[in-house]
């Protein structure tokens, strides 16, 4: 399904819920509460617990994800006894918990397989009904432990280490029924084998219990549906089950969901009962069909939802059993082989109780189509990713008039949207988006379709007309997706002299293929006033800067116009957005300087682009005070005057291509926060070696090239050790390459050509992780040696015009993925390697100017010199821009065959070739 927005209380969220799982009405719902619900999120909370449980003794939900807790970290408490809800995932812990435990208690570290300190929280929180200990990398030991927590309800031990050894199982066998209470139990993504069924069975008040992704078969299995009586879900997915494994899950009784996705059927196996359902499947890498049974409809007579996901389907039996489940609402075959079904012939099982099909990345026959009218209590249907490259049918499956949910995305389906549609009159949702639909959708069926909340037409050949006069009932309509579509001019009076009931809360209207070239923006956005999230990007879109969309809609979120025509100065009325977090109106021929009422008008601002306009004089000086401001974009523009040292709070900051002059003021060292920063473009001056070492940790991108920087390169840039991409090119940095450089291990792109660096490259530089080298039009010297050596990542590596000396080194056959050497104009001396033969992957060679001689290795005969000459004339310089992690790069499936040594000749095996 396309990005669903939905509203949750009072704030705009994204999702990407499960198809059709839950409806638009109950995404909207917000989550539940515990009564009188405190939640505290703490990253590395310094200073203890013991002031949090004196003070707030009625706590009863407590968050502490995410973070990196550890015994030196959080010191004791002994509180929180109305505590009921405690989530500690993802932080590690890992194997010993009193690491992070020794908040409930002052005891030792504990051993590998004995975590004293969970006995410990057991007695001080009884009240404790849900707790979260998922991605903390535990092992068995943990079971042991749990005992005490009485008043467990929902425990989530998923993405650990666990494996069933019955080592760690003993202590909890000892007092299963410590947590009689316990009803959810979460053990999925661990490694575990079918030991755990011995505690399972213990556990009599589970109503849901996820195994999914272990390494479970049924040894143990046929014990559980005697004991597990209250079970309500069960998901079994993605383990080692067989054919004959399963039979027992007839047994219970009140089972209502079932997950068998991704198992390892191939056998058979036959239970002799009457009622017996038999089911025909086999998985992905097996070839022929076997029969499995599955389980007698009496025991399953209450299954609502059934989960049978990438398997291999053939034959009949097995969708025509599936219409004796009594109770089944929702059946999901994604990513199914179904195209050995017989359903074309009309024998699709007959179901009056199933609400909800997914057949999402599954394999069947367009006509099967034709056969899902059978099902005329549908609600929910989805069959996106199918590579159905055919015309939709018009009969068989228009008749589903109680249909809420379609989702026919990322097809290859083609024509227009088939006029039956007009019968889905309840339809809340429509995605076509990624199809080769047509036609205007003013005339289409759409404009009957009044119930609809969600609507997504994207990436398709509609024409929209820019006025959406057909569109102007759909008073529940809120989200609207139509990018990438054709807009078109034909009703240039925009709409009618009425109030239309459409209100809108996501509108993306972003293309790139419009016909409305230097239009205004659509009229029916005047009477919008509850816009969340709006985009215009790609447009084109003329006029003033719309000012009043932010006037009419109070509670915009986002707002994208990126790509048009809007021009003269960007004019921010006093009236506050306080829920805008991201701005984004690059491109444009915006002029004149930022607002400086755009802090207070923007108050919660997160992100602010506004590269590639005409923005001159200098940044307000409220930036400063805008902690919210993570990313801010105004490169390629012609800004005067910034204060660095304001932008102490942002991440990413990229103020490439102004007009920015004098020093970088040292206080910018100061911020920790930056993690891309591009000051390039600029005639930035002065030295830099004189600073002291910055405080930024976590750079990940420096890019401050194309300035007029000079000195020696300070050492301190070798601290950097998250750093990716660096770009220091075109200033007078003199002086040799620090060693320290040889501590960059994360480094993937370094330019440092066109400077006036001396000396020759530490041969301990090389990190392996490196993949592009520019070095280029400096003054380094002396062989290679070692350098990069173990850089076997490298792509690209440019020693043009230095004054390398001596022979090509043969390690140069190690760099396996290397595509572009550039050696111009250098002294190169000796023979050409033979090891350049064992590059497979390289597309350009320049070693031109260089004291070469020899013969040249065999395998180069194979390419055509003077072809590749006279293709090079048309070869330019790539520029490479570090606007992301690393900087992108176009490849070019040439040799460059200037491999002439200022017009001598070489020998390829006995033959004489002379390049010109």
């Amino acid at each position: 399904m396309a990005l669903l927005t939905h509203v949750m209380g009072n704030d705009l969220r994204t999702s990407f819920p499960d198809k059709g799982r839950d409806t638009i009405d109950s995404q909207a719902k917000s989550h539940r509460r515990w009564e009188n619900e405190v939640r505290w999120n703490l990253l590395l909370f310094p200073g203890g617990f013991e002031v949090l449980s004196s003070e707030l003794r009625k706590l009863n939900v407590l968050d502490l994800s995410g973070n990196r807790f550890s015994n030196n970290l959080v010191s004791c408490f002994n509180g929180f006894s109305s505590l009921k809800s405690l989530d500690l995932s993802n932080n590690p812990l890992k194997r010993a918990a009193d690491d992070a435990f020794c908040m409930f208690s002052s005891f030792h570290q504990a051993s590998e397989n004995h975590l004293a300190g969970f006995q410990v929280l057991s007695s001080r929180l009884k009240n404790l009904e849900s707790l979260s200990l998922k991605m903390n990398e535990y092992n068995d030991s943990i079971f042991s432990t749990l005992t005490g927590l009485s008043s467990l309800k929902s425990l989530d031990l998923s993405y650990n280490h666990l494996t069933g050894s019955v080592a760690g199982f003993n202590a909890f066998q000892l007092q299963p029924t410590s947590l009689r209470k316990l009803e959810n139990l979460d053990l999925s993504r661990n490694q575990l084998n079918s030991n755990i069924s011995s505690i399972l069975s213990g556990l009599l008040s589970l109503k849901s219990l996820d195994l999914s992704y272990n390494m479970l078969t049924a040894s143990g299995f046929e014990v559980l549906p005697s004991k597990l009586r209250k079970l309500e879900s069960l998901d079994l997915s993605y383990n080692e089950f067989n054919d004959g494994d399963l039979s027992h899950l007839c047994e219970f009784p009140f089972l209502k969901s079932l997950n068998l996705s991704g198992n390892k059927f191939s056998g058979s196996t036959t239970i002799n009962d009457k009622d017996v359902a038999q089911f025909i499947f086999t998985a992905p890498n097996f070839t022929g069909c076997r029969l499995f049974s599955i389980g007698h409809i009496t025991g399953l007579r209450k299954l609502e939802v059934l989960s049978m996901n990438e398997l291999t389907i053939t034959g009949t039996t097995l969708l025509q059993s599936l219409g004796t489940l009594p109770s089944l609402k929702t059946l999901s075959l994604k990513e199914t082989n179904l195209s050995g079904t017989s359903i074309i012939q009309g024998t699709f099982f007959n179901s009056t109780t199933l609400e909800e099909l997914i057949l999402d990345g599954s394999s069947f026959p367009i006509n099967n189509l034709q056969n899902i009218g059978a099902f005329s209590g549908l609600k929910i249907l989805s069959f996106s990713d199918c590579n159905l490259n055919s015309i939709l049918p018009a009969k068989g499956w228009c008749e589903l008039k109680n249909l809420e949910q379609l989702d026919i995305s990322r097809n290859n389906l083609r024509g227009s949207l088939p006029d039956c549609f007009r019968n889905f009159s309840s339809l809340q949702l429509l995605d076509v988006s990624g199809n080769r639909f047509t036609g205007n959708i003013a005339s289409s069926p759409l404009s009957s379709l009044i119930s609809l909340e969600f609507l997504s037409l994207s990436n398709n050949h509609f024409e929209v007309p820019l006025s959406f006069n057909s569109f102007m009932n759909h008073s529940k309509l809120k989200f609207f997706i139509c990018d990438h579509s054709t807009l078109i001019l034909r009703d240039k009076a925009g709409f009618q002299n009425f109030i239309p009931k459409l209100q809108l809360m996501f509108f993306s209207l972003s293309s790139r293929k419009s016909k409305a070239l230097n239009a205004d923006i659509p009229n029916f956005l005047y009477s919008q006033y509850d816009l969340r999230i709006l985009d215009l990007s790609h447009n084109n879109f003329t006029g003033m800067f719309p000012s009043w969309l932010l006037k009419n809609n109070t509670r915009l979120e986002q707002l994208y116009l990126r790509e048009n025509s809007f021009a003269g100065p960007l004019i921010l009325q006093n009236q506050p957005n306080p829920y805008m977090t991201v701005v984004d109106i690059s491109n444009n021929k915006i002029s004149g300087q930022v607002p400086r009422n755009i802090c207070s008008v923007f108050p919660d601002l997160s992100i602010l682009r506004m590269a590639m306009n005409g923005i001159t004089g200098c940044l307000p000086y409220c930036f400063g005070n805008m902690s919210s401001l993570e990313h801010m974009d105004l490169s390629d523009n012609q800004l005067s005057t910034v204060k660095l040292e304001q932008l102490k709070s942002s991440w990413i900051v990229n103020l490439s291509n102004n007009n920015l002059v004098g020093q970088i003021p040292p206080s910018i060292f100061n911020s920790s926060a930056f993690l891309y920063l591009y000051l390039d473009g600029n005639n930035f001056t002065g030295q830099i070696s004189g600073f002291p070492p910055p405080n930024w940790i976590h750079l990940s991108a420096l890019d401050i090239s194309s300035n007029q920087l000079s000195g020696m390169l300070p050492a301190w840039m070798g601290n950097f050790s998250y750093l990716k991409a660096m770009d220091l090119s075109r200033n007078h940095f003199q002086g040799p390459i620090p060693r320290d450089f040889c501590d960059l291990g994360s480094l993937k792109y370094l330019d440092m050509s066109e400077n006036n660096l001396l000396g020759s490259v530490p041969s301990c530089f090389g990190p392996s992780t490196i993949k592009h080298v520019h070095l280029s039009k400096n003054q380094l010297s002396g062989p290679l040696t070692n350098a990069f050596y173990n850089s076997s990542s490298l792509v690209t590596l440019d020693l043009n015009y230095n004054n390398f000396m001596g022979p090509i080194s043969n390690w140069i056959g190690n760099l396996s993925v290397l595509s572009v050497l550039l050696l111009k104009a250098n002294y190169f001396s000796g023979e050409f390697p033979t090891q350049l033969c064992l590059l497979e992957r390289l597309s350009i060679l320049d070693v031109s100017q260089n004291k070469l001689s020899g013969f040249l290795p065999s395998c180069l005969a194979n390419y055509s010199f003077k072809q590749n000459l006279d293709k090079a004339a048309a070869f330019h310089e790539r520029t490479f821009k570090i606007k992301s992690i690393s900087k992108m790069y176009s490849e070019t499936n040439l040799l460059l065959g200037r491999i002439d040594n200022q017009g001598r000749s070489f020998r390829v095996g006995h033959e004489k070739i002379v390049t010109e």
